[in-house]
């Protein structure tokens, strides 16, 4: 029997899992990426853990390719990854010739986002939909459009960066992208780690700093903490960032009106105070009349999402 290789690489770690092609993980190994070392550093972490998930292929069967989930912008057709903001050096990189030279099989690349949301979509909160929309909410929002089990890429490969979408573009809060009022600079765990140093400045009596320590320690965990020990101002910010998060949300239904919406990330692990307050508000600002009926669930695959998706990249190629 085949086995395919998957890699999911990061700013911090790059992991990675060697699978039967029916998606069964036989073995797992990551280490650090460490990226801050620049890009002969980092790549070479890269290679390395290759060569490693190779050797330990070969007791489970020959290998049929290797997938990649990667940070973006990139090329899912060339597989040249453009310039990652958090990989420094990583300047037209041409990942996936480069892998095929050292492993000696085919090699897909694909945005970490997309490959995450395929991976939901094949094996985990989405099996068995056709139409998925896939969102991770964490330091920033990613996204992916799955369509009949593949990832929609658009003209130029650029589609399903929904983290842009303003909903707000008289917002004074500038995204990294340099439009104002993105979803990613508002309700993102970046942004809501913000929101919360500022109501700190009004109410310095809430949980949230005492549980922080100082306002610099202050995070969407500690948010979500805070807001189940009572603190009114956790509560309040996690109302906004659910019902922001539900007009965005609104806005892809009315678009795409997809089967399922998955939410994966470290914001999606707050749960259900944040999911029902999502849930409540995309019926109400969305024109689809059947909005109340599309299922908003959690991500199942949690921190395994990456070297799953890189692994649905290569199978469903």
């Amino acid at each position: 029997m085949n086995v395919v290789i998957g890699l999911d690489i990061g700013g911090t770690k790059v992991a990675g899992g060697v699978f039967s092609e029916d998606a069964v993980l036989h073995e797992r190994r990551e280490r650090p990426t460490r990226a801050e070392h620049g890009v002969a550093v980092s790549l070479g972490e890269v290679y390395s853990l290759l060569a490693e998930l190779v050797a330990a292929a070969a007791k489970h069967g020959p290998v049929a390719g290797v997938g990649v989930c990667s940070p973006g912008p990139l090329d899912p057709e060339t597989g040249v990854v453009f310039n990652p903001t958090n990989m420094p050096g990583w300047v037209n990189i041409p990942l996936a010739a480069e892998i095929e030279r050292r492993s000696g099989v085919p090699c897909r690349v694909e945005n970490d986002a997309n490959g995450a949301g395929l991976a939901e979509a094949k094996f985990g909160a989405a099996r068995g939909f056709s139409k998925v929309f896939y969102a991770t909410i964490s330091t920033g929002i990613g996204t992916g459009i799955i369509f009949d089990g593949r990832v929609y890429h658009g003209k130029n490969g650029a589609a399903g960066e929904g983290g842009h979408i303003s909903i707000d573009y008289r917002s004074p809060v500038k995204c990294n992208c340099g439009n104002f009022g993105c979803i990613e600079a508002l309700a993102s765990g970046t942004a809501i780690a913000r929101r919360a140093r500022e109501k700190i400045v009004e109410h310095p009596e809430s949980k949230m700093l005492a549980l922080a320590g100082n306002p610099g320690h202050i995070s969407a965990e500690v948010v979500a903490r805070a807001a189940c020990l009572g603190d009114n101002q956790a509560i309040a910010l996690l109302e906004e960032t659910g019902e922001m998060l539900g007009a965005w949300l609104a806005n892809i239904v009315n678009l795409l009106d997809p089967d399922i919406v998955v939410i994966g990330g470290g914001v999606s692990k707050i749960g259900e105070p944040l999911f029902s307050k999502i849930r409540q508000t995309v019926p109400q600002r969305s024109v689809n009349p059947f909005a109340a009926q599309t299922p908003i669930v959690p991500a199942r695959l949690e921190n395994d999402a990456g070297i799953f998706g890189a692994t649905a990249v290569i199978l469903s190629r």
